[in-house]
């Protein structure tokens, strides 16, 4: 499996003048808006959404500044997301930093996540790419409604398979499949070419998900399992399909323990003992590299070169990552 710096290579120069257009469009007169946007880009992440657009536009035709337009607004608006979502989970740390909200309380942080998501719009709008902003607009609304759907859900605790996958596909994979319609988009794709790239976005986010919910039950570096979705009761594909093939009174044992106490280290080795028990982690594995398969045959119609490898070579890594 290549690192995902190596995958990189393949718009190396393209991310470095994304970086600092991103850096520009985060500044403001504000003092304290200013010292936040500099932490938000001192902590950033892998930016895997804005790299997938821009490869996606290289592999298609040539990159031009509607695609560093396409990079910016989904990376504003995934940035924007991601505070809003620390705020309503009551997240205190994110990729290992403290969450905006941590440090600078909750009312701030939802400003903060106002103010980005109003620079991805005007982004768009001072530049005139309104189809980009459609893309993006449909994306954050299905992202929405995905986190509500899994909201009422985790209520309930009584998520088929099939709600499942409607929760990931709207509250994941829609803003990956907006990368890569957008970074096709910004460079002339053909209505063919928008179809393809966007059932790979789709298939490659659902793959990403679930590689993430394998993550929370599996040992990472310290040795231990995050189980972050057992004590948020939110069920995910290894418990609903363990949950689907054990006996009728276990697995109301298990929803039981989860529903009054979802903490509780003894509820919680048991639940783990229980995906195992059932198979759920192989079952989850095996619908994961399904999707990434999938994701792979939507590239086969397009030229290869550098940028298509590169694509290629990020399916594994989705798939093979530990973080």
């Amino acid at each position: 499996m290549k690192k995902l710096s190596d995958i990189t290579q393949a718009v190396r120069s393209e991310l470095g003048i994304f970086d600092n257009k991103f850096k520009l469009a985060l500044k403001s007169r504000v003092p304290l808006l200013d010292k936040i946007s500099y932490y938000i880009v001192k902590t950033k992440g892998k930016q895997f959404r804005p790299m997938i657009s821009l490869l996606v536009g290289k592999m298609i035709g040539q990159i031009n500044e509607k695609s560093y337009s396409a990079a910016m607004l989904i990376e504003l608006l995934h940035t924007a997301t991601l505070v809003h979502d620390d705020v309503v989970d009551h997240a205190y740390q994110r990729r290992g930093f403290f969450s905006i909200n941590a440090l600078w309380k909750n009312k701030i942080a939802v400003l903060v996540g106002d103010y980005l998501l109003s620079r991805g719009l005007l982004t768009a709008l001072e530049n005139k790419h309104f189809d980009l902003l459609e893309l993006l607009s449909v994306a954050v609304k299905e992202m929405s409604e995905g986190e509500l759907l899994q909201l009422e859900k985790s209520r309930q605790l009584n998520i088929t398979e099939e709600v499942y996958y409607q929760i990931i596909r709207q509250k994941t994979a829609s803003l990956i499949t907006a990368a890569c319609s957008c970074g096709a988009k910004a460079v002339g794709a053909t209505e063919q070419q928008l179809e393809l790239i966007a059932l790979f976005g789709e298939k490659l986010g659902l793959a990403y998900q679930i590689k993430d919910d394998l993550m929370d039950i599996n040992q990472d570096a310290s040795g231990k399992p995050k189980i972050l979705d057992i004590k948020e009761k939110k069920l995910t594909l290894p418990l609903i399909y363990a949950l689907s093939q054990a006996p009728a009174s276990q697995s109301k044992e298990i929803i039981k323990g989860i529903r009054k106490r979802s903490e509780d280290p003894e509820v919680i080795r048991n639940t783990l003992n229980f995906i195992f028990e059932y198979q759920g982690d192989k079952y989850a594995e095996k619908q994961m590299h399904l999707y990434r398969d999938q994701a792979i045959t939507y590239l086969d119609s397009f030229e290869m070169n550098e940028s298509k490898q590169a694509l290629l070579d990020l399916c594994v890594f989705v798939t093979e990552r530990h973080s």
